[in-house]
């Protein structure tokens, strides 16, 4: 792809972007619908305008790396285990009825195990993006539900690392677990030694020097995640351990804050690349199985959740706005349908069969939060609260 051809294309994507954003957020959409439903727009099952999305797909991993890398560095240690302590065998539960549930809608329609099993991991996780942003921060009930769902989404995000490293091996029947599991405690090792002995002297060294701060997290985050790859792991592994390690060091959150935007900047390339290999011909083969799914976790998430909340003691009215919150599929599971297509573990039908599900739960989902929960942008100024 030469210069100005991919200048053209970042032209087209962004500003397409934009355009399709500013409808969704008048329509109470969250943002990545916007990003997918472009890449469709203009990719090579659409208009063609960006008929070679692969060079785009390539860049767009960074997103995931930075992603991960972000989200290690939120998980201090000390304050991780006190708030997963009281959601460890809710999210337990919840997760293997839905891996059983997508599992078994998945063999209904004639997928592979291996696919359904998939498709089962995908049916796991809440959109960190419904579940969070729109919930209210100044008020009390909602303090306490912030920390249980930050607790589930957590722990929710330990598990997609886990399937992901699996995921990356090119055989989920056949990964190589003992590798997974010798390689993973080095890859801690190094990564706590390298943090303790060096990164950390560093900072304290020149902490004052903000352009190198930022460059130094940038390099140790590729530069574990490249070691992660070399030891047998995936790029994505190795990124959120970097973050985990320098989650303690007093930068953790200068470096959050400035690599922000650059994840920003290239999960929308992430997202548009899912879109650009959405291939739209095969849509009315796997509308039955997308429809299935999504209403399976549009109307038993909120339902489960419910269930397993009361009987942990929580107020039935907080249970019910939880699990609202909780009902649907996630970001993840198009991060998971993403890197088990590319590894060659699902087909083009699987992967379309989650993302479909996925971007339903999110339309209708946002609008059952927006219109039965308290959010700051709720339809009802008796529920809109900030």
């Amino acid at each position: 792809m030469e210069t100005d051809s991919l200048l053209f294309s970042f032209f087209l994507i962004f500003s397409g972007a934009a355009l399709l954003s500013t409808v969704a957020l008048f329509f109470r959409q969250p943002l990545l619908v916007a990003y997918i439903v472009i890449g469709v727009i203009l990719g090579p099952f659409g208009l063609e305008l960006i008929s070679d999305a692969s060079l785009l797909s390539d860049i767009a991993e960074f997103g995931i790396i930075f992603l991960l890398f972000l989200l290690g560095l939120d998980m201090q240690p000390s304050k991780l285990f006190a708030t997963l302590k009281n959601t460890f065998l809710i999210t337990l539960a919840s997760s293997m009825f839905f891996i059983l549930l997508g599992y078994s809608t998945g063999i209904l329609f004639a997928f592979s195990q291996t696919e359904s099993l998939v498709i089962g991991f995908a049916m796991i996780f809440s959109s960190t993006i419904i579940g969070i942003k729109l919930l209210p921060t100044t008020v009390l009930h909602q303090k306490h539900m912030g920390e249980l769902m930050v607790g589930i989404l957590l722990l929710q995000d330990f598990i997609a690392i886990f399937i992901l490293a699996f995921l990356d091996s090119g055989n989920i029947e056949q990964a190589n677990a003992l590798r997974v599991l010798l390689a993973f405690p080095v890859l801690l090792v190094i990564a706590y030694l390298s943090t303790k002995f060096i990164l950390i002297k560093l900072i304290d060294k020149f902490d004052h020097y903000k352009e190198y701060i930022f460059l130094l997290a940038i390099g140790w985050c590729l530069g574990l995640a490249e070691l992660a790859t070399i030891m047998g792991l995936s790029a994505e592994i190795g990124a959120f351990v970097a973050g985990v390690s320098l989650a303690i060091s007093p930068v953790a959150m200068f470096i959050a804050y400035s690599l922000k935007p650059l994840r920003d900047f290239f999960l929308i390339l992430f997202f548009f690349s899912l879109g650009a290999q959405f291939n739209v011909s095969l849509l009315s083969d796997i509308i039955a199985p997308a429809l299935l799914l999504a209403t399976l976790a549009l109307s038993l998430k909120p339902i489960v959740f419910h269930y397993l909340l009361r009987r942990f003691s929580e107020k039935n009215r907080l249970a019910w706005d939880a699990g609202l919150r909780l009902g649907q599929i996630s970001e993840f599971s198009l991060l998971i349908a993403f890197v088990a297509a590319q590894s060659g573990i699902i087909g083009e039908a699987a992967s379309m069969v989650i993302q479909c599900a996925a971007i339903i739960t999110f339309l209708v989902s946002s609008y059952v939060v927006v219109f039965f929960c308290p959010t700051p942008i709720a339809i009802s100024s008796r529920l809109r609260k900030d």
